[in-house]
């Protein structure tokens, strides 16, 4: 793709969709705000066949966006804890330009694993030159009033601290839910149990490194302790990034969250941006948002409905919960990591 420099720098219209680590060159597709507000996932599903796009040269998008500025506040969490309604909610402030789980960014993460390893094709340098650039590509915005609320995918959350550290500016919110209620979720679907089945071992590698050594065996762990050792997993990279920059993080629990909403959103908006006016809630409170599926607003779902399937995969997979609780339990006296994470989700 040929880049006009000012077309680049001139909106977010140009989104950067996927990287080629080893050809160092971006994917940039055609976008509108529309679109925008539309996806769900900023990866290959929200590319369509008759759209403008092309690969690019890293050397001259460096080049470009290197000469942008702007900061964006983050949402983190540990996956299925209702990131996507909440950034579909704030996003109808005016002041909100949401932005879904853009496939680099996992892509990123999976590099800031590897850096430590002989085996990382970057080098620490060239990460924090890549991520600058991406991560001043992802600020932009279609008003000089907006900012970027940037909604990561669950493993994200394993960068959380070097993404709030780049930028003074940043905000963050970080959502989760006590374990018992993550264990429900998971374990009352058949998508995120074979999800969770996917992503057990790199879950486990990642735990095991902020942990320092490697007490647990996958192939010993029953579904309800993978279950529970994913949200250790995901809550201790939280954890340690919200340890660090604690002025700047808000802690969200879902639960409470659908409890009380006007109130979850007001503290939202206040923390990142100083205000919650009437407007604007009043605007997601009546929203439709609350009765749909947020990942496929085509399909119903609500908390009424959500608490039946918790309540049905409580009474299905009461033993693998009883394990995956005790699971933790242990590795809660183990772990101080681990014993962290508790501590924190236990006070929301």
């Amino acid at each position: 793709m040929d880049l006009i420099g000012s077309e680049l720098r001139a909106n977010p219209d140009l989104f950067p969709l996927a990287f080629d680590v080893f050809h160092d060159s971006v994917y940039f597709v055609r976008l509108n705000q529309a679109r925008y507000a539309e996806a769900s996932f900023l990866d290959q599903r929200v590319n369509r066949q008759d759209d403008d796009g092309g690969w690019a040269q890293w050397a001259p998008v460096a080049a470009l966006a290197g000469r942008l500025e702007g900061e964006s506040d983050y949402i983190f969490h540990i996956g299925h804890v209702g990131s996507t309604l909440v950034s579909r909610l704030l996003g109808l402030s005016p002041r909100v330009f949401s932005l879904r789980e853009p496939a680099i960014l996992r892509v990123l993460a999976q590099l800031a694993f590897d850096l430590p390893t002989p085996e990382s094709p970057w080098s620490p340098q060239t990460f924090e030159e890549h991520l600058d650039v991406i991560s001043n590509l992802w600020a932009r915005t279609y008003d000089p009033g907006q900012k970027t609320l940037l909604k990561a995918t669950s493993l994200v959350g394993e960068i959380a601290e070097p993404l709030l550290a780049r930028s003074i500016g940043s905000q963050a919110l970080m959502m989760t839910v006590m374990p018992e209620v993550y264990l429900a979720t998971i374990l009352g679907g058949p998508a995120s149990r074979q999800e969770l089945r996917t992503a057990a071992q790199s879950r486990l590698r990642r735990l095991h490194r902020r942990v320092g050594a490697a007490p647990w065996r996958l192939y010993e762990m029953s579904e309800g302790e993978q279950a529970a050792m994913s949200w250790a997993c995901e809550m201790a990279g939280l954890t340690q990034a919200a340890k660090r920059h604690a002025d700047r993080v808000l802690w969200i629990n879902f639960e409470r969250f659908l409890a009380a909403p006007r109130q979850g959103l007001a503290a939202a908006l206040t923390h990142l941006h100083g205000a919650a006016p009437e407007d604007d809630l009043q605007s997601m409170l009546l929203s439709p948002l609350f009765t749909r599926y947020s990942k496929g607003p085509e399909h119903a779902y609500d908390a009424n409905l959500r608490r039946q399937v918790l309540d049905q995969a409580r009474a299905e997979h009461a033993q693998e919960l009883a394990k995956g609780l005790a699971w933790l339990d242990r590795a809660g006296r183990e772990a101080p990591v681990v014993a962290e994470a508790l501590a924190v989700a236990g006070g929301l």
